[in-house]
């Protein structure tokens, strides 16, 4: 077997986006996550809440006429030409 082949194995903290700081031992000395287990809604049971990035819920909503809300399809605008 080859000598020292293998990464060094250090102390690391992965930091979350919510402010969550988890020590834990790694090859590198520091990770950044977005989501966390103290703030991913199926470990605190709150509701999630949607990113919407450049209207994709609606345009997928309106591609599928997925209801809305109040029960009714969501219609697109359309002009309507006399």
């Amino acid at each position: 077997m080859k000598e020292d082949i293998h990464p060094e194995y250090i102390e690391s903290t992965i930091s979350c986006a919510c402010g969550n700081v988890v020590v834990t031992r790694a090859t590198i000395a520091s990770m950044h996550v977005d989501i966390c287990s103290k703030c991913h809604p199926f470990f605190t049971g709150k509701a999630q809440r949607l990113l919407d990035r450049g209207g994709r819920i609606e345009q997928f909503n309106k591609r599928y006429n997925i209801k809305d809300a109040e029960g009714a399809p969501e219609q697109a605008e359309e002009a309507v030409e006399a």
